[in-house]
């Protein structure tokens, strides 16, 4: 008799354990399906512009136009083009910003971007850009941006530059590889997607989760235009080895300057910042006398790592 309640318990505890194994099974696969189907929630921000600002820019601005850009598949996306000079053909930097980034507000940041005219366009979604924002829909808008403003009288398409900042540096270094671009300005940029979440979430299978990969890494090899990579020294959102990874497999010049004391967010309202910019910028200009931009001999080599002004050894 005390064998057999000894075995009935023990069935007992099985079908328990297996109940609560399956329960467990159940809520994780339940739990995952949330996270994929829900990703754009916790990937893209989108961000409207205000009618004050809007009235603000048109009747403030100058030298700003608005500009409606319709897309591969009818979306129309909408933004600014600004410029200092009404010159025949101007020197372009096409930014894309960060995930959480209405970017109207670098138009009164233009006038650091010396001669260069800069396009703000707002990724679909976010200010008064229709659609809904994805990887590929991204991707393929940077394409339609690009040809809008390189087939312009008043652009010199030998003469664009890209700059994305945080989301925005996957969609630069994308645009790079498909288009001829003279340079790019990475603000806090990443290796890929991939690599910052897992870092961030070791527990979750994410390379089979997360639909929106911007794998910069992979086309790093492949784009030889010069790049500047801006970084954080506090930024604990994408932390500044994956940018340091990013410029290690770069095959162009890499001028890759980490700032102290910024984080993810402050890194524009360190002054180093802005002078970085407008360096690089100048360098990408041919020079006058002999016709050559200042990186045609440029070595990406030791990628040199200034903080503060001070050029260190290659290292964090």
């Amino acid at each position: 008799m005390a064998e057999r309640r000894n075995t009935y318990r023990h069935k007992l505890w099985y079908s328990a354990g297996l109940k609560m194994l399956l329960a467990v099974i159940v809520g994780m696969s339940f739990f995952l399906l949330i996270l994929y189907l829900r990703q754009e929630k916790m990937i893209f921000f989108p961000q409207p512009v205000s009618g004050q600002t809007l009235n603000r820019i048109r009747s403030n601005a100058k030298n700003t136009e608005e500009i409606s850009i319709r897309t591969g598949d009818g979306t129309i996306v909408r933004g600014w083009l600004v410029k200092k000079t009404d010159s025949a053909k101007l020197p372009l930097v096409i930014y894309f910003g960060g995930n959480a980034e209405e970017v109207s507000w670098l138009i009164d940041e233009a006038e650091r971007f010396g001669g260069w005219a800069l396009a703000l366009i707002n990724y679909r979604g976010y200010g008064s850009s229709e659609g809904v924002p994805g990887e590929r829909q991204l991707l393929a808008d940077a394409l339609s941006i690009y040809d809008f403003f390189s087939a312009r009288s008043d652009i010199d398409r030998e003469k664009i530059a890209v700059m994305g900042r945080s989301l925005g540096s996957g969609v630069a270094v994308y645009l790079t590889h498909k288009r001829p671009v003279k340079g790019l300005l990475l603000i806090t940029p990443y290796d890929s997607m991939i690599r910052v979440a897992q870092e961030k979430f070791p527990f979750l299978p994410v390379s089979l989760l997360l639909r929106h990969r911007f794998d910069s890494l992979s086309l790093a090899p492949l784009i030889t235009q010069p790049m500047l990579a801006l970084v954080a020294a506090e930024d604990t959102i994408i932390p500044p080895h994956h940018a340091k990874r990013l410029a290690e497999s770069w095959a162009g010049p890499v001028t890759f300057v980490v700032i102290k004391g910024a984080d993810h967010n402050s890194l524009d309202s360190h002054d180093q910042y802005w002078q970085s910019i407008k360096d690089f910028l100048s360098q990408l200009l041919p020079d006058a006398s002999n016709g050559v931009g200042a990186f045609s001999s440029g070595i990406k080599a030791c990628l040199p790592v200034t903080v503060a002004g001070k050029v260190l050894p290659n290292s964090f």
